[in-house]
């Protein structure tokens, strides 16, 4: 809602604000649209009700005014009335009905209006119209918060006499006390204490309204509160007392009066810190902490990370507090949880002054620090170059020059070449950190960059790895061997081609010195140095992999393309047994940024020579495009495997990777290889749902063999995948291509894997396709789709194949029916719509003899039970037995089963009959054999009891109305053992 130009609005509006009465009658009384609204959906009356004049918005409310219009935010003309502070308006339009308690788009009410622009007299007339004085707006602040906020007295006690709660707070609790006083309305702060305001109220973080005025630096209010006997020392949710307040913000005046009326200057809040450390830290508390230090602060207390006030100095740069703090007694060379002194925690901000006073003062140049790391380490890792001038000239801490008699000199202050833990030396940092100019300090400061870290790798290593082609310069150009390998047999020229994953460039970025483009450019600089100057491309580390390995595998495309430019005459001396090629890892990394790598494979397919054996399959799972087209245009084969029979197609067929599939087919990469579980590319394309790769590798794969089924050694064909899956996208494709694909291979049709695994949708797609003959298909072990679709725990594919005639009491190679299936599976909602739809056959035995009540209750599914219990009529079914002489009592009562036993008690169950073990319904409770004689013996000694009452329990359970619910899930791993799992890869889909 913006400022409008006067004379694009209507006549009506101008002459309103002309403020010429007798021209707004006159339009008027021609027809001027009184209700008339503007771009803002503001009317002639919220003009008027702005500028106040009662003698026009009295025309208009008598014209048919609406008194409530709201305009574009909500505002009604009585909004605009109290915004204006004319309690004569406001008068007039609530006399004429105006609604007091409207709100806005930000719940504000006239009320707040009136409280937050000063208008008392507003308020006045605006309050008995009111149902309440305590309505809040959306940040939950009413009008007396607004009042407060505002420093208007007389609106505060007009509030509070009329009715106004001194204790509601805002969404985050703070009252209006906590307001008045954080913005020191001294007379606001009173009046709510005169009216029972709790000087000790918290919000929701804790402070009180002491913090906030000592937050603040409102001195007056934290006196008057202070008189009030407040609690000085209480500490908000994170431990902080207003003295902590009052430093952190450089409120020495406030600090001052809360000394002197006793706060403890070495409270510590949840971190440990006392008010001297956040002095310490204040952008302007360098009084407080002299006043706390002259208050007896101690100045070396530490907090939980063991950091003391000097330390967080330290980490700002304060130089003068430094110099009070050390003057006052603090430690020097103190060290936190990590072991870094102040004197580390300067370096590493690169405080320089610091530093030097810190070394005037003592500070240990010598000290090791975290990883046992010196000042000097931290120093050159973040790059600071004065800061390690001062730490190596201060004291005179080396020799500039060798000793004549070329002896061994010992150092006056530290070894320039001291190893941190992990053997790393200050050149060590300063080429990982980047900084030339910290590198070439080290350097003529007499740094060893022959010396290696724990992992035998040297600062060439690290400044290869951060691809810094200033610090490679320095380091070759000072003698550093090129080739030079480390534990892992990597040389820098590895470390550079995979640059972009190991460089420290984030902190360069942060800085916003380097942009993406000049970070490429300095790491292939530096991949270009080492090889110009004999860094040997064809050397591999432990593993085999060479250079071009690493960029590949990290789509590095230019350095891809200039390692294969000076390796060109070496790719062919020798076949690598490695399992994967830099094609394979180009197209194995979509983790990664996908454009980088789509640029390495495309590079990967125009190389000329036959390097496919050498350098080929997981470029294509890590999706690097570019790197797959560096290397691959004429290759010999681009069929080459891993150790698990993958191809590069394969691997970017797992991945989805589109710019990569299409690269290696129109370079005649074979559609149809196999891994070594004989899965194809097609395979997994369908399984994963890529539609769109499915479609070219169809067509590419229809070109090279038109007669290939694609069966996998299990017999399972694509369509199967992508069934079992729910891909209905990819199955259509499949289908169209190749109709017939569901008829081939395993007999545990693709219908079956769509309704095991409860896809729908995709089973549709078949039937539409294959039929409805497809519904009593079975597989080697007799299952039809309908005992697969009882098997799955969704009961639409179960509807489904019902609806297209499926025989209902068809058994399997085991016996049992889909009633049967559901059963032992717990699917209750699946036994609920066979028993009512297709009335099966609740006679049928498994070849264990068992019933689907046998199975129910051998699983322990109650609801299951009960169910087929509500079906049975035929009185011999409930004490059917089994191979093993039970009856669903016996397996009930194991279970137990209370509400079946119950219910199969009422329907004349033998409560005598014997098992083949030899125990009755009533020892099949017992948890074992032994125990079950026990029991057995102690009955048999007991006197019988006098028969008790038959039960009232209801037998007919037909039309009892049990309530559903989904039975429990389970492994396909008795009746089936078709398992089908969604991983995708390495593992079966579906195996037998």
């Amino acid at each position: 809602m913006g400022l409008l130009n006067i004379v694009d609005q209507s006549p009506l509006v101008q002459a309103i604000f002309s403020r010429n009465a007798e021209e707004v009658k006159f339009l008027l009384l021609h027809q001027e649209d009184v209700n008339s609204l503007d771009q803002d959906h503001r009317s002639p009356l919220h003009a008027a009700a702005y500028l106040g004049d009662i003698q026009i918005m009295d025309l208009l409310i008598s014209s048919g005014g609406d008194v409530n219009a709201k305009d574009q935010s909500w505002l009604t003309p009585l909004h605009r009335a109290a915004a204006s502070r004319n309690k004569k308006a406001v008068c007039l339009l609530l006399n004429h009905g105006a609604d007091a308690d409207t709100k806005d788009k930000s719940w504000l009410t006239p009320l707040h209006v009136s409280a937050a622009n000063w208008a008392t007299g507003c308020a006045d007339a605006l309050i008995p119209h009111l149902t309440s004085l305590d309505t809040a707006d959306k940040s939950g602040r009413t009008a007396l918060l607004h009042a407060a906020y505002s420093g208007q007295d007389e609106m505060v006690d007009l509030l509070l006499k009329r009715g106004a709660s001194v204790g509601v707070g805002d969404e985050k609790e703070r009252q209006p006390i906590h307001w008045a006083a954080n913005l020191g309305h001294l007379e606001i702060v009173k009046l709510l204490v005169g009216r029972g305001a709790d000087v000790m109220c918290k919000d929701t973080q804790g402070y009180t309204p002491l913090h906030a005025a000592a937050g603040g630096g409102q001195l007056d209010v934290v006196k008057y509160l202070l008189t009030l006997n407040v609690e000085i020392d209480e500490g908000n949710v994170f431990g902080n007392s207003a003295l902590h307040m009052a430093c952190h913000t450089g409120q020495e005046a406030v600090a001052i009066e809360l000394m002197n009326c006793g706060a403890n200057v070495n409270q510590t809040n949840h971190h440990g810190y006392t008010p001297l450390h956040l002095a310490a830290i204040s952008t302007s508390g360098t009084l407080c902490l002299e006043l706390l230090v002259n208050n007896a602060a101690d100045v070396n207390i530490q907090s939980k990370e063991g950091k003391s006030p000097l330390h967080m100095a330290a980490i700002h740069g304060r130089f003068t507090r430094s110099q009070i703090l050390i003057q006052n007694g603090a430690e020097i060379d103190c060290t936190d949880m990590h072991g870094n002194t102040p004197l580390h925690v300067a370096a590493r901000f690169g405080h320089e002054l610091l530093i030097v006073t810190l070394i005037s003062n003592g500070a240990d140049v010598a000290k090791q620090g975290i990883d046992g790391m010196l000042p000097l380490h931290l120093a050159a890792l973040y790059g600071f170059p004065d800061c390690c001038h001062k730490l190596l000239t201060s004291g005179q801490l080396y020799k500039m020059t060798p000793s004549p008699t070329n002896e061994p000199t010992a150092p006056a202050g530290f070894d320039i070449n001291t190893p941190d833990s992990h053997g790393r030396t200050c050149l060590h940092a300063a080429a990982s950190g980047g900084n030339v100019d910290c590198l070439n300090l080290l350097l003529h400061s007499g740094a060893n960059q022959s010396i290696k870290d724990k992992l035998g790798r040297s600062p060439l290593h690290y400044a290869a790895a951060n691809g810094s082609s200033q610090c490679t310069m320095g380091q070759v150009r000072g003698g550093a061997e090129v080739n030079e390998v480390d534990l892992m047999g990597c040389t820098p020229l590895h470390y550079a081609a995979a640059s972009h994953t190991f460089s420290r460039w984030e902190r360069k970025h942060d800085s916003g010195y380097y942009d993406h483009e000049e970070r490429a450019k300095e790491a292939y600089l530096c991949l270009e140095y080492l090889l110009d100057n004999g860094a040997n491309p064809a050397l591999k580390n432990g593993k085999g992999y060479s250079a071009m390995h690493f960029a590949a595998a990290y789509g590095n495309r230019q350095h891809l393309e200039l390692l294969l430019e000076m390796s060109f005459n070496c790719l062919g001396e020798g076949e690598s047994n490695l399992p994967v090629s830099p094609l394979h890892l180009a197209v194995s990394a979509l983790i990664r940024p996908p454009h980088l790598f789509q640029l390495c494979i495309c590079f990967l397919l125009n190389i000329p020579v036959n390097i496919g054996a050498v350098f080929f399959p997981r470029q294509a799972y890590n999706g690097h495009c570019e790197a797959l087209r560096v290397l691959t245009e004429t290759l010999v084969s681009l069929d080459v495997r891993d150790s698990q029979g993958r191809t590069a197609l394969y691997l970017a067929a797992v991945m989805g990777s589109e710019g990569c599939v299409c690269a290696l087919l129109e370079h005649g990469a074979a559609a149809l290889g196999r891994d070594s579980q004989g899965r194809t590319p097609l395979h997994q394309a369908a399984c994963c749902g890529h539609t769109q790769l499915l479609g070219y590798l169809i067509k590419a794969a229809v070109q090279a063999d038109t007669l290939d089924c694609m069966l996998d050694f299990s017999g399972y064909t694509p369509t199967h995948w992508a069934a079992y899956h729910g891909h209905e996208e990819c199955l259509r494709i499949l289908l169209e291509n190749k109709p017939l694909t569901i008829q081939e291979g395993h007999s545990f049709t693709p219908l079956h894997c769509a309704l095991v695994n409860g896809q729908c949708g995709a089973a549709k797609l078949l039937m539409e396709s294959g039929g409805a003959r497809m519904v009593n298909t079975r597989d080697p072990k007799g299952r039809s789709p309908l005992h697969a679709a009882a098997y799955s725990e969704k009961v639409d594919g179960l509807q489904l194949v019902l609806d297209q005639g499926a025989e209902v009491n068809a058994v399997d190679g085991s016996g049992r029916s889909a009633l049967m299936v559901a059963a032992d599976r717990g699917q209750s909602m699946a036994v609920e719509m066979l028993l009512q739809q297709a009335k099966p056959d609740l006679t049928l035995l498994d070849v264990n003899n068992n019933t689907a009540l046998h199975l129910a209750c051998s699983k322990g599914h109650e609801m299951c039970a009960l169910l087929i219990l509500g079906e049975i009529s035929d009185t011999s079914l409930i004490n059917a037995a089994n191979c093993a002489l039970q009856m669903p009592l016996h397996i009930a009562a194991r279970k137990g089963l209370a509400t079946v036993v119950q219910v199969l008690l009422s329907r004349g169950a033998a409560v005598m009959a014997v098992d083949a073990e030899g125990c009755t319904p009533a020892l099949s409770c017992a948890p074992n054999k032994k125990v079950a004689d026990c029991l057995a013996l102690i009955l048999s000694m007991m006197k019988p009891s006098p028969p008790k009452e038959a039960s009232n329990f209801n037998a007919n359970l037909k039309h009892c109305g049990i309530s559903m619910f989904c039975g429990d899930t389970g492994n396909l791993n008795h009746a089936y053992t078709e398992k089908c799992c969604s991983s995708v890869g390495l593992q079966h889909c579906l195996t037998e």
